[in-house]
């Protein structure tokens, strides 16, 4: 492997990996405010 295609590959990898960390990053910061849980609450049939 030549050392033009490491660079090249090094380079992509960190553009794809750099990506996915910057997406988590920006989504644990600002979360999907209409994400809801599935479930709805559940009550008790005995009240």
């Amino acid at each position: 492997m030549s050392a033009g295609a490491i660079i090249m590959m090094i380079i992509a990898i960190l553009i794809v990996w750099g990506g996915l960390v910057l997406a988590i990053v920006r989504l644990r910061g600002h979360p999907d405010p209409q994400a809801e849980p599935d479930e709805a609450p559940v009550q008790d049939p005995g009240r």
